[in-house]
């Protein structure tokens, strides 16, 4: 008989061997730190069968609750801080660039294309703001026909995918195209915080560990230009609640702004808003393609 046997003093290093002959060598890599640590926690809080049971039955219904608008593995990702360690691991900045942070799970369908100054609030509910901003490179310079991918939750917390029928298709959503000074603007309402679902897997897991389920206000951003590295990222309203306890720990101070209130009637004219009405300015710097944080 080739090979040692299975013992709980080696089990990882057994399993591990098993992997030996795996064509791709990232695969043997990931696999055998996998087992090691997977093994390595078991032993560490020597886990009983029962509990073992708990874990596949919540793995499973995980699954289960996941469909074509939700993704329940997604948010349990999120709240156990993997999603952020991955997404800070993948996209360091060195402060060149704007700082980027999860996807989020509502990311589930395309954003209609609209022109620059359009309104994204189509239900006509909302503190009314107008959100602008630049892009640019790591040198300052304009990234004129930069695209500005936006979607946000509406007044009640809820994004449009959670509630079709109830919502307008694609509501609070939109993709911009940048000016030649790589300058986008585009209307829609202050975003209110709210909370992940929770009426599944991931919230039971929230409530059994005295956790909140609620995300701070923010507007979420994609910006893509050729030749430059794509961020992902959110904008975080300075005053809302929650930013120091973020569910998915999605909130980095760089991406807090303040959201002041203008009182100019000619002004709330000119770019179609009442008055009075918010303002949410969020400049975003690209690193070149290819280009690695100093």
């Amino acid at each position: 008989m080739s090979g040692e046997l299975f013992s709980e003093e080696r089990s990882a290093e057994v399993v591990a061997a098993s992997f030996a002959g795996t064509p791709n060598p990232r695969l043997t890599q990931v696999m055998t730190s996998l087992v090691q640590h997977l093994h390595a926690f078991v032993k560490d809080v020597e886990l009983t069968e029962e509990e073992w049971g708990v874990a596949i039955d919540f793995l499973t219904r995980t699954g289960q609750m996941s469909n074509e608008v939700r993704q329940e593995f997604i948010l349990l990702s999120d709240v156990l801080g993997v999603s952020m360690l991955v997404e800070t691991i993948n996209h360091r900045t060195g402060g060149q660039s704007t700082e980027s942070t999860v996807l989020g799970p509502f990311h589930m369908v395309e954003s209609p294309p609209r022109a620059l100054g359009d309104d994204i609030a189509l239900d006509g509910k909302g503190d009314r703001c107008l959100v602008s901003g630049q892009v640019t490179g790591p040198d300052g310079e304009p990234l004129a026909g930069a695209s500005v991918d936006v979607w946000q939750a509406n007044e009640d917390g809820f994004y449009d995918v959670q509630q079709p029928g109830v919502q307008p298709e694609s509501n609070l959503r939109g993709l911009f195209t940048t000016d030649d000074e790589g300058r986008f603007w585009f209307r829609s309402i202050v975003p209110k915080y709210y909370p992940i679902p929770d009426d599944g897997p991931v919230g039971e897991l929230l409530a059994a560990t005295a956790r909140h389920p609620n995300r701070p206000a923010h507007l979420h951003f994609i910006v893509t230009a050729p030749g430059y590295r794509p961020v992902t990222t959110h904008v975080f309203v300075e005053d809302s609640p929650y930013l120091d306890s973020d569910a998915v720990f999605g909130v980095k101070d760089s991406l807090v702004r303040a959201v002041p209130e203008v009182d100019d009637p000619a002004r709330a004219a000119e770019v179609g808003l009442p008055n009075p009405f918010r303002t949410l300015t969020f400049d975003l710097t690209l690193l070149r393609g290819g280009q690695t944080a100093s």
